[in-house]
């Protein structure tokens, strides 16, 4: 079995799993409790408290027109992954709805904080492997294609004007505010799950010894470095100083290591905004 295959594989499990949290923080924290979210879930679950049509089915419905015109207007090589992703939610919103009858919790507000953690960290997990839930999403990409608006400007206005509408269905101004509670921590989670993942540190590491930790990142870790002349202003002695960027996860083996090689090495750590090029993020700009 081919490393492409494989990768592909585990991609695809990954966005299942985040899939799965996504779904059952919605069917077991906001519809026992008749709360809306956002997007074309909410949309789903609106229609599920007038009509009683299961969430599921709506939401596939929505999105299979929406994926029809993104098609015509973006192309046929448009999103496997979101196509992908939209199945699997429909079928785990329709199995899930059917076990998960009665609220786990009975507080709103707590449902609505931990509904909303679950969804960003599924939201986080496919979004980190290049897939999309649909919906407002697809929504986004069509108008950006002919309008200068961020997507994620266009997605919030969606689900602002979607919970909004939740007060029509359910006549309760506190399970409104409730849905924006969700919303909120919804992109919350996504956002600090996606800065946790992505989150890269600079390092600059002083050491007599920078050879042996320079193969060592650059052979162990498979991170590449630069190698800079310095002189130390104190000693007046010339110096050899390490910079290399690497993910904010993989620092503290690189420290381990450090220090079995020179207890003494004189380091310097900072976060960074952004890293582009070779193992990083592609340029976007």
């Amino acid at each position: 079995m081919s490393s492409k295959l494989l990768m592909q594989i585990r991609s695809y499990t990954v966005m299942v799993i985040g899939l799965a949290l996504y779904a059952f923080g919605i069917t077991a924290f906001l519809i026992p409790l008749k709360i809306a979210g956002g997007g074309v879930t909410g949309i789903s679950m609106l229609i599920f408290y007038a009509t009683g049509f299961g969430t599921g089915y709506t939401y596939f419905i929505i999105n299979i027109f929406l994926v029809l015109i993104a098609i015509k207007v973006l192309g046929v090589n448009f999103g496997i992954k979101t196509i992908f992703s939209m199945s699997i939610i429909a079928i785990l919103l329709t199995v899930m709805q059917r076990f998960v009858t009665e609220p786990i919790l009975k507080d709103m507000f707590l449902s609505s904080v931990l509904s909303g953690i679950l969804g960003g960290v599924g939201i986080g997990l496919i979004f980190n492997e290049g897939g999309s839930t649909g919906g407002t999403d697809i929504i986004a990409m069509i108008i950006n294609k002919y309008r200068n608006i961020s997507p994620g400007r266009i997605i919030m206005y969606c689900d602002v004007i979607i919970i909004a509408s939740s007060f029509l269905v359910l006549r309760s101004a506190e399970k409104l505010v409730y849905g924006y509670v969700s919303m909120w921590v919804v992109s919350y989670s996504i956002d600090a799950f996606l800065t946790g993942a992505q989150q890269s540190v600079q390092l600059f590491i002083v050491s007599d010894k920078y050879e042996q930790i320079a193969d060592f990142i650059n052979k162990e870790s498979r991170r590449g470095l630069t190698v800079f002349e310095g002189t130390g202003w104190y000693t007046r002695q010339n110096v050899k100083v390490i910079m290399t960027v690497v993910r904010q996860r993989e620092s503290p083996e690189i420290f381990q290591k450090i220090k079995q090689i020179d207890p003494e090495a004189f380091i310097s750590l900072s976060k960074v905004m952004g890293v582009y090029g070779k193992g990083f993020d592609k340029l976007k700009y």
